[in-house]
């Protein structure tokens, strides 16, 4: 990712309404869909500034990997311990067959070999352990924020359960999230596009604003998981280790 998405997130990932109401969606996801042992070993693969590790450790152990150093040094101070620097797909040093729960939150979107890093995943999960991973949805709308967080792929639903379909893993649940605002994120991006606008708002909004997105974003909470959700900005999976 550019530089600025970085410090954007550093500055704004315990206030922007984005980053506050997936972690909320987020942590329903994985109580409703993981039934995770107690005292679970947990890892997120790209983990940025750190700002889910928390809401993770509620699940059990954590332990977390970012190859940007500047993002990996916020996030070892708030994990309070070293976070592994091992790039996808080969994950070199992490080890095989540990995990109860690896989560990798929109970082598949920024690896040319995604079947590679899946599988690669799939081998540090023990045996019935659980990868949850949420990617970008759909491919026609590529905007200048894809291009400045360095995305590879937005992905179709068919292509994300091809993904699965192709990995050692077992596919138990997908599905859209992000549905609620997804209106007014297609209109938003026909108008910068009809602008020509080439750069992406990193910028948090005004706090009325930013809480009347975050309060509508956070309501799927009640729901993903549970039931379908209608097509949103990004596409979730559950998958178990065989």
């Amino acid at each position: 990712m550019d530089r600025a998405v970085y410090d954007a997130m550093e500055a704004q990932d315990q206030r922007h309404w984005w980053y506050r109401a997936r972690r909320k969606v987020l942590s329903a996801l994985i109580a409703r869909c993981t039934s995770l042992p107690l005292a679970a070993e947990i890892l997120e693969v790209g983990c940025g500034t750190g700002h889910n590790l928390e809401m993770l450790s509620h699940f059990g152990s954590v332990n977390a990997l970012e190859i940007d150093p500047a993002a990996r040094a916020v996030a070892e101070k708030r994990l309070g311990k070293p976070v592994l620097s091992s790039p996808l797909p080969q994950l070199a040093g992490v080890p095989r067959g540990h995990f109860d729960l690896v989560g990798s939150f929109d970082v598949i979107e920024h690896i040319d070999d995604d079947t590679a890093a899946v599988a690669a995943i799939a081998e540090c999960l023990k045996p019935g352990g659980k990868f949850v991973a949420t990617v970008p949805a759909h491919p026609w709308m590529w905007s200048a924020h894809d291009v400045v967080n360095h995305h590879v792929r937005r992905y179709s639903a068919v292509q994300f359960r091809e993904l699965f379909d192709r990995s050692p893993l077992r596919l138990e649940r997908m599905g859209y999230f992000n549905s609620l605002l997804f209106p007014v994120a297609v209109a938003e991006r026909m108008v910068s596009k009809v602008r020509g606008k080439d750069d992406s708002d990193l910028s948090t909004p005004a706090a009325p604003v930013n809480a009347a997105l975050e309060k509508t974003f956070a309501a799927e909470r009640h729901l993903v998981g549970r039931v379908p959700l209608p097509p949103g900005l990004s596409l979730f999976a559950v998958a178990s280790a065989r």
